[in-house]
């Protein structure tokens, strides 16, 4: 089999571009007022979303990053998962998706017909349409789409909403990218492997599903910022405190960290969030760093709503932590007891 690894120089959302650099690239940069964007860049969010009118709004993302993973199919999966998660943080259904792909031509055909067919498979598990898109010749492989859904204007969930009050929950466990780091110099067990691939394959659109009758006042989806970083932008946009009190991880991710494994993503993502956490292992915080591929929601909602919520996610089956709780004033604080 082709390895596709071996051709990137670092893959999935570890290839993010830094988040403190976009921030700095984009200051200032305003799209011509409209009316009807609900949600542009002045705050960004996971999503864009347009009003067409008093019951619908478009909801528009794109996501596209190297391979992660020598399996295409795989790679497939990942990458739209990746992207339609986008638009389940937003609130929004996936209806239509492109492809947006790069691909050596010394790459075998069926190498590449297999990330087309696994995400093909994947954006119709999620409801939608791969009705196209845009290949071009490159030598580092990339993959991924563009995914417009609808969601009611009323009904958006933004980062920018949280309250003090609230209660903070995720709805997966942390460390696909130190323990896909761990497998890469052969420290991961089978099992563990196994089980990120899982967490990376799975979309959001059940635990949305769930979520949608306890109206959250902020949603956004855990990926190439980490935990911290997704943290850190919810904070700030909230103008509130984020008060994080633990951190469920994938099985073999605490013993990476534990191991001095660290992704691509770690150091910037550590510059763009720096948070208080006096006496912290050090292993927690590489949990929290670490860049996520398809991650879970983090989700903040009223605090009375807590029970129900948990009730439901078990009743289905669904993976729920409880991670902490929002308090007035600002940034990401540790309080492990």
């Amino acid at each position: 089999m082709t390895s596709l690894t071996s051709l990137t120089a670092g893959g999935g959302c570890a290839a993010k571009y830094s988040a403190a650099r976009l921030e700095e690239l984009l200051k200032g940069f305003v799209p011509v007022e409209a009316e009807n964007l609900l949600v542009g860049l002045s705050p960004a969010d996971d999503a864009a979303v347009y009003k067409l009118d008093d019951d619908r709004a478009l909801v528009f993302t794109v996501d596209f990053f190297p391979p992660l993973v020598d399996d295409p199919a795989v790679f497939g999966r990942i990458a739209a998962t990746n992207a339609l998660n986008d638009v389940f943080a937003m609130g929004g259904v996936p209806l239509l998706a492109l492809s947006i792909a790069a691909f050596p031509e010394s790459l075998p055909t069926d190498v590449v017909g297999s990330v087309f067919a696994a995400a093909a498979e994947q954006v119709r598990a999620a409801g939608a349409i791969l009705a196209g898109g845009h290949t071009i010749r490159d030598e580092e492989p990339k993959y991924g789409l563009a995914v417009v859904g609808t969601v009611h204007p009323d009904g958006i969930w933004p980062k920018s909403g949280a309250r003090p009050g609230d209660a903070l929950f995720l709805t997966k466990p942390l460390g696909t990218g130190l323990v896909l780091a761990a497998d890469g110099k052969q420290l991961a067990a089978d099992g563990d492997f196994a089980a990120s691939i899982e967490a990376m394959t799975t979309l959001n659109a059940e635990a949305a599903n769930v979520l949608r009758p306890f109206s959250p006042h902020a949603v956004t989806d855990v990926t190439g910022f980490g935990l911290f970083g997704h943290a850190h932008e919810m904070a700030e946009r909230s103008g509130v405190r984020i008060v994080l009190e633990q951190l469920p991880a994938l099985g073999g991710a605490l013993e990476a960290a534990r191991a001095g494994i660290r992704t691509g993503g770690d150091p910037r993502n550590r510059e763009f969030a720096p948070i208080e956490a006096d006496g912290a292992p050090e292993e927690l915080l590489a949990l929290g760093y670490d860049a996520q591929t398809a991650g879970g929601l983090l989700i903040s909602l009223p605090s009375d709503k807590a029970l129900s919520l948990q009730a439901e996610f078990r009743a289905r089956g669904l993976f729920l932590a409880r991670v902490g709780s929002v308090v007035g004033g600002s940034g990401v604080t540790l309080a492990f007891e």
